[in-house]
């Protein structure tokens, strides 16, 4: 009998032993599930849990459902969530640094846009950490185009339009073709479009491909303006919280979830365009006269992000043009 009780003892003790070393982290993000970022930190989560055992373990919420897109960064610098995803370009009005990849016309390739996320590494690093945080691994969008309602020859067909803004650069370039900024997030696209909130936005292929956009717009203009990234932070506290073994886990998961989101990006570019087109989208190039204009607006955004990015941002900029 004696023999039976200490064996539940121990077992107990065991038992409680495992729970307490498990821990448990809310993951939030603001894109769909179906979507690539989304199935990306979906995969890292479980690289996570398998490498460290069920050790550590990474709920994602998907698609806004526990903070809206724009209310993660706050979160995570808070406590009230471990880790969640972030688009830099979001932030821009705290620090132009965030919206390096944001700056319209810079970096218009998958390479361009490698070169610079390297570039700005230090700096974002730098700035983050003074906020708590840490950068596991970031990832870009494909590049940014123009969807509208009606057709766009030039920027002066955008004046007056209700244009779809989800950061600091893209309500500005609204402002400088005239057009009427209004702040949407990606979750909420499709309603706003329905209702007739917006007429025009920039973004890429995959959120167009996710909102199904075709049912409300029908021209997709492939300007490449820029590949903005995505980025998974985590509360320091709660990294410095981890053993070394589960700290060394999850930067392996996320380096490798890094070198698969950007795999992913390039790869599903063609296809979200060839989506777009199927189901009834005329995408195209860019007229001559829009290009032009948009040019100047480029033109204008990095002369005024580097007035406001200061040093910083310059050395920034050097390093890339390297």
């Amino acid at each position: 009998m004696k023999t039976c009780l200490r064996t539940l003892v121990a077992a107990i003790g065991f038992t409680a032993l495992s729970v307490s070393a498990q821990t448990k982290w809310d993951m939030p993000t603001g894109y769909a599930a179906a979507n690539f970022h989304t199935e990306n930190i979906s995969q890292f989560a479980a690289d996570v849990d398998k490498a460290t055992a069920g050790k550590l373990k990474i709920t994602v919420h998907a698609g806004g459902s526990l903070y809206k897109a724009n209310e993660i960064k706050r979160a995570v610098q808070g406590g009230q969530a471990q880790i969640g995803e972030i688009i830099f370009g979001g932030y821009a009005n705290e620090n132009p640094l965030f919206g390096t990849d944001n700056v319209p016309f810079l970096a218009t390739s998958y390479a361009e846009a490698k070169k610079l996320a390297t570039a700005q590494k230090p700096a974002l690093e730098s700035l983050l950490a003074k906020q708590g945080l840490k950068v596991l691994f970031s990832v870009p969008w494909p590049p940014q185009g123009i969807y509208s309602a009606k057709p766009i020859n030039s920027a002066a067909d955008l004046k007056g339009v209700k244009w779809r803004a989800y950061s600091p650069q893209t309500s500005r370039i609204a402002e400088l073709v005239g057009a009427q900024p209004v702040t949407i997030q990606a979750a909420e696209l499709s309603q706003a479009l329905a209702t007739g909130a917006v007429a025009a936005f920039m973004t890429s292929g995959a959120t167009g491909y996710d909102s199904k956009v075709w049912e409300q717009v029908k021209y997709f203009y492939d300007t490449q303006a820029w590949l903005p990234k995505n980025a998974v932070l985590v509360s320091q506290k709660a990294f410095d919280a981890l053993d070394k073994p589960t700290q060394d886990a999850l930067l392996k998961a996320a380096g490798e979830a890094e070198t698969r989101g950007w795999k992913s990006s390039e790869e599903k570019t063609k296809f979200y365009l060839e989506q777009l087109t199927k189901n009834g989208m005329n995408v195209a190039a860019p007229s001559a006269a829009l290009k032009a204009d948009l040019k100047k607006v480029g033109d204008t955004m990095i002369a005024e992000w580097l007035k406001t990015a200061g040093a910083e941002g310059q050395a920034t900029l050097d390093a890339y043009k390297k």
